[in-house]
């Protein structure tokens, strides 16, 4: 075999996987952003029950622990613990790829293309897995709830959110989802080859008013229980 045949077969040898990639892990980041955001979507429109009274509420939430004969609700929940999962670790490895790429940052940043919720995703997707764990400690097991009634989960969303403290915390994770969903639904439109001149005043638009929704409403809850709108 001649020296080239052998430097191709090396380097054919020392490929890295389709995970191992930068491209690989920008995939599973697009699909499990594009699963995540249709969960917070889908949690959003169910907690609008709220606002309809606590026997909608709680009937809502027996549906959900009962569909498929109770098995529905941990399916769901193994889902989005896996795509959290899976987020998490594609953008802490692209991050610690890039900063072992380049060691030493560039002496003058240029930071004109760059928006300010591209260069907080990090520091904002921190403070989503903190409120991530802490809502389910919450609202779903009870464990840091000190009024949690099991099975009432109107009484628990209310009672958690008058908690000025919780709400703040709350209110301050949809501002970083909010940040969070902006840069995935723009960088997504993106994947799909959507840049160009005609296009991007859309995608920008797009990604503000599905944001500005899912945000709004969300942040919508904690205000309603604090002013008595829902009590």
């Amino acid at each position: 075999m001649s020296v080239a045949e052998q430097s191709i077969v090396g380097a054919e040898d020392r490929s890295p996987g389709f995970l191992d990639s930068s491209v690989g892990r920008k995939v599973v980041m697009a699909i499990t952003g594009v699963v995540l955001f249709g969960f917070v979507t889908v949690h959003m429109l169910g907690n609008l029950t709220s606002y309809m009274g606590a026997e909608a509420m709680n009937h809502y939430a027996e549906f959900l622990h009962t569909m498929i004969h109770g098995m529905g609700i941990w399916v769901f929940r193994a889902v989005m613990l896996t795509a959290v999962a899976l987020h998490s670790w594609a953008a802490l490895s692209l991050t610690l790829s890039n900063r072992a790429a380049r060691p030493v940052g560039y002496r003058a940043q240029q930071r004109q293309a760059a928006t300010w919720a591209s260069r907080t995703m990090r520091w904002s997707g921190v403070i989503l897995g903190i409120f991530i764990i802490f809502h389910l400690l919450h609202l779903t097991t009870g464990s840091v709830h000190p009024s949690f009634i099991k099975g009432d989960a109107y009484h628990n969303f209310v009672t958690g959110f008058q908690v000025p403290a919780v709400a703040a915390f709350y209110i301050l994770a949809q501002l970083c989802l909010g940040l969070h969903m902006w840069h995935g639904v723009w960088s997504f439109t993106q994947t799909l080859g959507l840049v160009h001149p005609r296009y991007n005043g859309l995608r920008r638009n797009f990604a503000t008013v599905l944001t500005i929704l899912v945000v709004g409403v969300n942040i919508s809850y904690p205000v309603a229980v604090l002013t008595g709108f829902i009590h």
